[in-house]
């Protein structure tokens, strides 16, 4: 779409691997086993620890070739009775790239999960979203700090893997190379999360290697055979590279996202 591009690997849990402006690349090419691309989860984790359900991240989906969009669809996951399913769109008004996530519950029981996207991108540039600073959590894990009604983390460099968490309003920023990649999502209100988890969540991988920029939506009661959706925009402008705050970056995505 235009200067956009994104490409899905079907063969291999449907993740995103590329999702670029022109020739240049935002998402992570580093090609870590279970921790590569974009890809999505049900949350909470705790139902499932690690290493992440092979249905949902890393078996092939069959396809579906429309008009103007691309539908992968899962395996049912043995253990967990859910699928997945993953409809990209290009919106060339909007000026995003569109995935549209779906959980179907296959079992005979009530059950409540969440939707949950996790993408990979490298360990470097300005991550910011809308939310104080001392909202996040843990505190002090990580340097954040507040400007232009935003927190804001500049990349460095630890031996530690650390991850924060916090309900922001709606969106994630990530700043690099002269590229901003913003995700828009639903806003969540306080305790529509799955138990110990939030609307925004950053991981930091130890050294130098790679963040992940992560978004869930609501914990929702599914009946048997029942679906829910979790859409994701997602909009690559470039920018000027920086890597401290500065107040026309905010301008930019709310140019985009309101």
């Amino acid at each position: 779409m235009g200067d956009l591009s994104m490409t899905v690997d079907a063969e291999h849990g449907a993740k995103i691997l590329s999702f670029k402006y022109g020739d240049k690349e935002i998402i992570s090419q580093l090609q870590n086993f279970n921790a590569f691309g974009s890809t999505f989860w049900t949350s909470p984790q705790s139902e499932w620890n690690w290493p992440p359900v092979a249905e949902y991240d890393r078996l092939p989906y069959e396809v579906v070739m429309g008009d103007d969009y691309i539908e992968m669809t899962g395996q049912v996951s043995e253990r967990f009775g859910y699928s997945i399913g993953k409809k990209f769109t290009a919106d060339a008004k909007d000026g995003a790239m569109v995935v549209t996530y779906t959980i179907t519950n296959h079992t005979d029981s009530l059950r409540r999960v969440a939707p949950w996207e996790i993408t990979r991108v490298p360990g470097s540039g300005l991550i910011f979203f809308e939310a104080l600073s001392s909202a996040i959590t843990p505190a002090g894990l990580m340097d954040f700090d507040d400007a232009y009604g935003c927190s804001w983390y500049s990349f460095d460099e630890s031996d530690q893997n650390r991850k924060i968490n916090v309900n922001g309003k709606g969106w994630l920023a990530y700043a690099d190379n002269g590229l901003m990649l913003v995700k828009s999502f639903d806003d969540l209100a306080e305790g529509e999360c799955a138990p110990q988890e939030a609307e925004i969540q950053v991981y930091v991988n130890q050294g130098k290697t790679f963040i992940e920029l992560e978004s869930q939506g609501a914990y929702t009661e599914l009946g048997p055979g029942e679906s829910l959706s979790y859409t994701v925009k997602w909009y690559l402008v470039p920018v000027e590279t920086a890597s401290e705050p500065y107040e026309e970056l905010v301008g930019t995505v709310h140019g985009l996202v309101r």
